[in-house]
């Protein structure tokens, strides 16, 4: 049996003004639950400020000689981050940081030295990525040391000439000693920054921080 046109017109013109009201129903709900979500993020999240300090201890010890630039490090915090009295980073959270720079010492002159960041910290089980500032080691300039070493070696040779033959052997004798003085400089002549295990640091955020609450 066909339906007559005069009831495929109404029943078109009824399907209008229900297709409008089911559009609109679709947007409102899709408005309310985006809004329903950003008052619930921001009932449940909490913003570390940056400039924040963030405390930490090294879990293993580095070294310019054994670490290179790139080379992640782990961390523990030692104390609370606490913001408008609350916890968000309690004590005991494990951390992560990145070897910015590691530059070993030359044999003879050149400091050695590294920097270091954080890059992550784990809170209530999850990963937080972290910008902050650095942290920089410098070895000590070792030139005196080279030079009492050369020295050493260079007294050391015209002793031995002298007692060999007299004052010319003296004069022998010190540049042979000078010469094994700045190969003993040269050996052990280098000084590597060495940061032990448990050496504690801190870190200020350069970023805000944002995680959930509790």
């Amino acid at each position: 049996m066909t339906m007559p046109k005069k009831q495929y017109m109404i029943a078109g013109v009824l399907a209008i003004p229900l297709l409008a009201l089911a559009l609109f129903a679709a947007h409102m709900t899709t408005n309310m639950t985006a809004d329903m979500a950003s008052h619930v993020v921001g009932r449940d999240s909490i913003t570390v400020p940056a400039g924040t300090a963030i405390h930490v201890r090294l879990d293993h010890s580095l070294a310019t000689n054994q670490n290179d630039s790139g080379e992640t490090f782990a961390a523990t915090v030692t104390s609370p981050v606490v913001v408008n009295g609350k916890e968000v980073i309690p004590a005991g959270a494990k951390a992560e940081g990145v070897v910015v720079t590691s530059k070993p010492s030359g044999r003879l002159k050149g400091h050695a030295y590294m920097t270091l960041a954080l890059n992550s910290v784990n809170v209530n089980g999850a990963s937080y990525e972290v910008q902050t500032s650095t942290v920089s080691r410098q070895s000590g300039d070792h030139k005196k040391r080279n030079i009492a070493l050369i020295g050493g070696g260079g007294g050391g040779g015209a002793l031995i000439g002298a007692l060999a033959g007299g004052g010319k052997g003296a004069l022998i004798g010190g540049p042979v000693g000078a010469g094994a003085g700045l190969a003993v400089a040269a050996i052990t002549g280098k000084k590597q920054v060495h940061i032990p295990a448990e050496t504690a640091m801190s870190f200020r955020l350069t970023q805000p921080l944002t995680v959930p609450e509790g």
